[in-house]
C-alpha cells in the first residue's frame, strides 16, 4: 500500500508527514538519502510500509517542487508574509528590502505586515511605508496584535493559503497568529531590555493549521527559525537590480550592459538619483557589496562536483547507471545483504501539544 502526503516538520532525523487526515512519524527510504536528494517541510511524498497502528512509514519518494526557498528549507508555499513591528524592535528597512529581494529570487509572493501600530502615535512610519513600497505593488497590512488593529485583514491574507511567515524575532509573529488562532498557544518572545530585540521562540520549520474558535480551518502557516538574517552569496553583482524594479527601469538605459549603478560613467541610474528612495538604494549598495563576495570567492575558489552516480559496463557489455555509495554506506553494504531502517518511536503528546 502507498500514499501521498506532505511533510509538515522535520525534526531529529524524523520526517512528520499528513496524508489522508492523518499524522505519519517517517523515516526515509536509504536510496534517497543514497542519491543525496534534498527533502523540505512542504515537499510532497509518497509513502509505503504503512503501519496504521503506530502511524509509521517510510518515505520512499519525493515529488517535483512547484517552489521553494533554501534557507531555511522549506516548498511548495503560495506567499511569503514579511512581519515588521514598528518599535520594540524598530522598523528594520534594510532588513526589509532584503526579505523582498529574496522572495524574488524565488519568485514567490509577498505580503507586507507591519505590526505593533499601536505604538505610532504620527502617521509618519505609516506613510513613509506606504510611499516606498505600494508604487511597486506590495501588499501592505497595517496589524496589532495587542488592539486586535487590522487583524481581519491579516486573516484574508492567510485565508486558504499556505503562507512562510518571516521576520526578525520579537516583531510579533506568534502573537498575530495566536490572535486569530488560540488554540496554537504558541510561545512568545521577550524583548532585550539591553539589544532591544526579540528572542528566538521558533526552533524548527513546522507547518501549522490555522483554526478559528468555530474549529473552522482557516489556512496554514509555516513559522520557521531560519529568517534572522539572510546575506546575498547566491546570486552576482549585476543580477541584484533584477530584483529592485525601481532600479531596473531606470538601469534600463545606462550605458553599459554590465553596469552597477554605484560608480560607473554613464549610469542612468545615478543620473537620475531622484527618482529613487534612498532606503532602497543603500539596501541595493549593500546586496551588491555581499555579492561581490560570492563572485570573489566563485572566481578564486575551484568548486569540484562529485557524481552520485556512474556508468559501468553490465554482463551483455551495456552501459548501465547505478548509484555510487560514499565511504560508510559501502561498508555498511558489505557487513550486510539487506539494510534494514533503525526501529522509529511512536509518536507522542508533545508533538501534538506544539512543544
Amino acid at each position: 500500500m502507498e500514499i501521498k502526503g506532505r511533510i509538515n516538520k522535520i525534526h531529529s532525523n524524523f520526517y512528520y508527514v499528513k496524508a489522508e487526515n492523518q499524522l505519519y512519524e517517517c523515516m526515509l527510504r536509504e536510496i534517497i538519502k543514497k542519491e543525496k536528494q534534498s527533502v523540505f517541510v512542504g515537499d510532497t511524498v509518497k509513502l509505503e510500509e504503512i503501519n496504521h497502528e503506530t502511524n509509521q512509514a517510510v518515505i520512499t519518494e519525493v515529488f517535483d517542487r512547484n517552489n521553494y526557498i533554501p534557507r531555511p528549507s522549506i516548498a511548495n508555499i503560495d506567499q511569503i508574509v514579511i512581519v515588521c513591528s514598528v518599535k520594540k524592535p524598530v522598523l528594520d528597512y534594510i532588513q526589509l528590502n532584503r526579505y523582498l529581494t529574496h522572495a524574488g529570487i524565488y519568485q514567490i509572493p509577498v505580503v507586507i505586515c507591519i505590526n505593533k501600530s499601536d505604538l505610532v502615535k504620527d502617521r509618519d512610519v505609516i506613510e513613509q511605508v506606504l510611499n516606498i513600497y505600494e508604487p511597486l505593488g506590495y501588499k501592505i497590512i497595517f496589524t496589532s496584535a495587542k488592539s486586535e488593529e487590522g487583524v481581519e485583514n491579516f486573516k484574508n491574507a492567510l485565508k486558504d493559503k499556505v503562507s512562510v511567515l518571516c521576520g526578525a524575532s520579537g516583531v510579533g509573529k506568534s502573537s498575530l497568529l495566536n490572535t486569530i488562532s488560540p488554540n496554537l498557544a504558541l510561545k512568545i518572545g521577550k524583548i532585550s531590555n539591553k539589544s532591544k530585540r526579540g528572542t528566538h521562540t521558533t526552533r524548527h520549520t513546522e507547518i501549522i493549521e490555522l483554526i478559528d474558535d468555530n474549529e473552522n480551518a482557516i489556512a496554514e502557516v509555516a513559522d520557521t527559525p531560519g529568517f534572522s538574517y539572510l546575506k546575498f552569496d547566491n546570486i552576482l553583482p549585476d543580477d541584484v537590480d533584477d530584483y529592485f524594479t525601481d532600479i531596473k527601469k531606470l538601469a534600463n538605459e545606462c550605458k553599459y550592459a554590465d553596469c552597477l549603478h554605484i560608480h560607473e560613467d554613464g549610469c542612468n541610474v545615478k543620473a537620475n538619483m531622484e527618482e529613487l528612495n534612498p532606503i532602497r538604494y543603500d539596501s541595493y549598495k549593500i546586496f551588491v557589496e555581499e555579492a561581490k563576495e560570492y563572485k570573489q570567492k566563485l572566481t578564486f575558489s575551484g568548486h569540484k562536483v562529485e557524481e552520485n552516480s556512474k556508468i559501468i559496463d553490465s554482463q551483455d557489455n551495456e552501459k548501465i547507471k547505478i548509484v555510487k555509495l560514499g565511504i560508510n554506506a559501502r561498508e555498511k553494504s558489505r557487513k550486510h545483504k539487506k539494510q534494514k531502517l533503525n526501529p522509529i518511536s511512536i509518536l507522542d503528546d508533545t508533538y501534538y501539544n506544539n512543544d
